[in-house]
Formats: C-alpha cells, sequence, structure tokens
C-alpha cells in the first residue's frame, strides 16, 4: 500500500506543480517579498475557507475546496523557501530556480511523509478530510505562536516541521478528494 501512496502523492504533487508553474507564468516571484508571517496567514486564510465550506456544506465562489488544498500545499511550499532564503525586496530569483527549490522542498516532503506512513502505518486513510483540515488549521496556530516567540520553541518542532505536515495533511486531503472516489 506504501508503493501506491508514493504514486499517488507523485500525482497529487504534479497538479500544484502545474498550478505553481502556471502562476509564475501569470505572476513570476512576486512571492519572494512575503515574509513568512504573511504567507502562515495566507494559508490560515485557505484552510479556514475549507472548513468553513465543510460546516455549511455550502459556497457561494466557484473555487472548491480541491483548489484550496492546492494553494496550501503551494503556498506551504514557498513558506519554507522563504524560511531558509528570507523575504527579498524585490523579486530576485529566476521562474527555473523557483521551479528548482520547489522540487527540492516537495521532495523533502515526500520522504518525510514515507517515513512517517511506515511508522504511523497508513493511519491517515481512515482519517476523515475535516480532520484534515482541522490539523491544518492546528499547525498554522502552532506556527503563528512560534511566529510570536521569534521563532523559538522549548520543546517543540520548528517551523519547518510544522509546513512540512502542511503539505503531507493537504495532499493527503488531495488524494482522498481527486484520486479515491468512496473516500468522500
Amino acid at each position: 500500500m506504501i508503493e501506491n501512496t508514493a504514486k499517488q502523492f507523485e500525482t497529487v504533487i504534479n497538479q500544484c506543480r502545474n498550478v505553481f508553474e502556471s502562476k509564475l507564468k501569470d505572476y513570476g516571484v512576486s512571492w519572494r517579498i512575503f515574509r513568512t508571517s504573511s504567507l502562515t496567514d495566507q494559508i490560515y486564510i485557505k484552510a479556514n475557507r475549507i472548513r468553513s465550506i465543510q460546516k455549511k456544506g455550502a459556497q457561494k465562489i466557484d473555487e472548491g475546496i480541491v483548489s484550496e488544498f492546492i494553494g496550501i500545499v503551494n503556498y506551504a511550499t514557498i513558506a519554507l523557501i522563504q524560511h531558509d532564503l528570507g523575504e527579498a525586496d524585490d523579486p530576485d530569483m529566476s521562474d527555473e530556480k523557483a521551479l528548482k527549490l520547489y522540487d527540492e522542498y516537495l521532495h523533502k516532503a515526500k520522504d518525510l511523509m514515507l517515513n512517517k506512513n511506515h511508522d504511523y502505518d497508513e493511519a491517515w486513510r481512515n482519517m476523515r478530510i475535516s480532520s484534515l483540515t482541522d490539523i491544518i488549521l492546528v499547525k498554522l496556530l502552532r506556527i503563528k505562536q512560534i511566529e510570536n516567540n521569534e521563532g523559538k520553541t522549548l520543546v517543540s518542532e520548528g517551523l519547518d516541521a510544522n509546513y512540512y505536515d502542511i503539505i503531507n495533511y493537504a495532499v493527503f486531503a488531495l488524494i482522498k478528494l481527486t484520486l479515491e472516489k468512496d473516500s468522500r
């Protein structure tokens, strides 16, 4: 089953990458000026909208929750890039470099997912999408607290670990929404 998860992860990540690449063509690397705290808020907006749609059972804007989970994957990946490079005053890298970094961080996310998935024995497959949404929101609240503590933690994982977890939980939700028909 883990081999299937790896393939499904790749399928979903390719969908996310296609959106990321298209947005690069539209906007370039304008996101380079974001501070990580702004990216945290962008991800929060998307996760909160998903939860709102789930609770209300309806939406008024055409974009559904699949596109919001894709946005979460992409913004969390950008947050990891910004966390390591720091924000820039101007867009300061080529689209090619941005795609290379995107691929590197998602490769790390996949490796982490495979290791955790081994230990947790694919428990996510029995989870509800609403639970995955809630976990993402909790991770975001943790990130906000760590940011408020100037990046310092006493015993907890840091910002990057939380962003990686957010990517993986969003990918799990996308697998359930787009690749597993009977999980809704």
